[in-house]
């Protein structure tokens, strides 16, 4: 199963008792799923649903608090749906329910946004109407720098409800548009867990987060890797351009090279790929490395003065094409 099915399918088990808790899930879970139409002249509200579990808990949810005997509908997918999908629906006495749960106002309007009630209602109302807009319209992404838990929003009223109820949870979600379709977003792996805990999906949870830190953890471990490998690298071609350098300093001077800087050059070649602490190690007497690459420093100076005055190349132009000094 998807991250996003494991949430819905722990959510779908979630039962709240108090009253004002499952009415706040399960207006919400209808607005943010189709919410109301229009079928021969007569308001019917309808919610389509991916599950089955669900639908039927929204049916039986909706003759236990309204008294009213839901359609169900099994939809095979078309159009820019995917898969097939349930459809709960209420047309006998749909125009009623629609008042009950707040989707009409006094006016016979639909309610653009959500009932002013629910989104003024307690912390457990507040996670009911998170909880039932993902169960309608949610998607958890996979932890990583794209994660986001996203819910579709039927307008832009309604994802500022949704925000507003989540900032009074402490959540910080954010309202956006894309492609012209309300969505509203949490980022960040705290807040996301966070956002799963209040909806009361723990176990979904604790498995994300300890998903998320298991990818952190290798991501910390490939960039260490690639940092161990860019740093070798440097160093391999550091040694191969010291010690072309070296070799043509001790080719320009020839005899003429003082003998503690030639020990010192020819130390380096000796040991390509030791370190300058490790070169001093193997000086007769020991040298700090300092020392040493003073001295390499002093042999590369004379020679390329040396070259410069007799006109020949200088020790730079040893250097293999494409390797960094």
């Amino acid at each position: 199963m998807s991250l996003t099915a494991d949430v819905k399918a722990e959510l779908t088990a979630v039962r709240d008792p108090r009253p004002t808790a499952r009415v706040a899930e399960l207006t919400s879970l209808l607005r943010f799923s189709g919410g109301l139409h229009s079928i021969a002249n007569r308001v019917a509200v309808e919610a389509e649903l991916d599950s089955d579990v669900l639908a039927r808990r929204v049916a039986r949810d909706l003759m236990e608090l309204y008294g009213v005997r839901p359609e169900l509908v099994h939809v095979q997918g078309s159009g820019g749906r995917a898969g097939s999908h349930y459809a709960v629906r209420v047309i006998e006495g749909g125009e009623t329910l629609a008042r009950q749960t707040g989707l009409l106002d006094q006016r016979r309007r639909p309610v653009r946004g959500l009932p002013n009630k629910l989104t003024t209602g307690s912390r457990a109302d507040l996670a009911a109407i998170w909880r039932g807009a993902f169960l309608a319209a949610g998607v958890l992404t996979d932890p990583g720098r794209s994660a986001a838990l996203e819910i579709t929003c039927p307008s832009g009223e309604a994802a500022m409800a949704l925000v507003g109820a989540a900032h009074r949870l402490g959540i910080p979600a954010k309202a956006r548009e894309v492609r012209g379709v309300p969505r509203v977003v949490v980022r960040e792996g705290d807040a996301i867990r966070a956002t799963l805990s209040q909806m009361g999906a723990e176990r979904a949870a604790s498995e994300w987060d300890q998903l998320r830190q298991r990818r952190e953890v290798r991501a910390g471990v490939n960039r260490l890797v690639n940092f161990d490998d860019a740093n070798l690298r440097r160093s391999a071609q550091a040694a191969v351009a010291a010690c072309a350098r070296v070799e043509r300093a001790l080719e320009i001077l020839g005899d003429d090279v003082p003998d503690h800087l030639r020990e010192a050059g020819e130390l380096r070649l000796a040991h390509r790929d030791a370190s300058l602490d490790e070169l001093g190690h193997h000086a007769d007497p020991p040298l700090t490395k300092d020392a040493v690459a003073g001295r390499v420093r002093r042999l590369l100076a004379m020679a390329d003065k040396k070259a410069e005055l007799e006109g020949l190349p200088d020790t730079e132009s040893a250097v293999p094409v494409g390797v960094d000094d």
